[in-house]
């Protein structure tokens, strides 16, 4: 049999090579065990050991007595040590070298990329050349691992890990706590307050439950709620503008709107007819104003 990274080996303790270390096989095949890869005492000739196989910093195969995060076939969460920019994401993985995440596996916009301290989902996987890379964890290989969300979450405020994210929306797997290894949820487009990257921990709501288990999310909270809170914000900018103005209104692009202030156009909407309704503020075009007199207050309200 021969010896693939990425898996667990009994091997025998062939010979010692100073300064390096042990050579470890079986039959004629052999791989370095370096002084700096061994836990506990150092071997016998002879002994049998448990090692794991993996590519050393110069591509050569190594043995090491430590054990990784993940094993070949594995799926884990993995912390994003580091960044390349061509050639994608270094994930921790326990061992003197990093596992890549190739550029490939990452999202084409670079909004939605991780960055360091992101936690991804990946499985272990060999290259063509049998190095060891991260594979981004498919829906088909999370799917059996995941629990149904529970009726009690419903409107409720959860955290997970995002698992895959896109224009539509960003996919994310609930945190299980002592349930289980956690459940699945989608946050629409536009139940997102800003762009979310692949690997961020994001605080969500539960606002409806699928048949299939799964739930729908949002970063926001309930409409009674929002748009209270977005009207509350929305009075607040108006009384910093220059004259009480501002040059968003109904007639605003969403995109806009969700970039300027990360609400959706809808929720804009809500609470700027909250505004008027209160005779807070008055529109005039594509502009909207203070009305008079709460313009007169915030004005005396500056400081000179």
């Amino acid at each position: 049999m021969s010896l693939v990274a990425g898996t667990y080996r009994t091997l025998e303790v062939k010979r010692e090579v100073e300064p390096n270390g042990y050579y470890v096989g079986e039959d004629d095949q052999e791989v370095l065990l370096h002084y700096s890869e061994i836990v506990g005492d150092r071997p016998q000739i002879g002994d049998a050991i448990e090692v794991f196989l993996f590519f050393d910093t110069e591509d050569r195969p190594a043995a090491t007595m430590k054990r990784p995060l993940l094993a070949l076939g594995e799926l884990g969460r993995l912390v994003v040590a580091d960044i390349h920019p061509r050639l994608g994401c270094f994930l921790e993985i326990g061992l003197g070298r990093q596992l890549l995440l190739p550029l490939s596996e990452l999202p084409e916009q670079r909004e939605y990329r991780p960055q360091r301290g992101d936690e991804v989902f990946v499985r272990m996987e060999q290259d063509k050349a049998g190095r060891l890379i991260a594979a981004v964890a498919r829906e088909e290989d999370l799917a059996p691992l995941v629990f149904s969300v529970p009726d009690a979450w419903r409107n409720s405020w959860v955290e997970g890990w995002v698992t895959k994210t896109l224009q539509l929306g960003s996919f994310v797997l609930l945190d299980g706590g002592d349930v289980g290894f956690g459940a699945y949820g989608m946050i629409p487009d536009e139940a997102r307050t800003r762009p979310l990257r692949m690997g961020e921990r994001v605080r969500a709501r539960v606002t409806y439950i699928r048949e299939d288990g799964r739930a729908n999310l949002a970063m926001t909270p309930p409409k009674e709620i929002g748009r209270t809170e977005d009207a509350a914000r929305l009075l607040a900018f108006l009384r910093e503008r220059p004259g009480g103005a501002m040059p968003y209104s109904d007639e605003t692009p969403p995109e806009v709107i969700k970039q300027r202030f990360g609400i959706s156009k809808a929720a804009f909407k809500r609470a700027l007819g909250k505004l008027m309704r209160e005779g807070a503020v008055t529109q005039k075009g594509s502009w909207t104003h203070l009305a008079e007199d709460k313009a007169q207050d915030a004005a005396e309200e500056a400081p000179e």
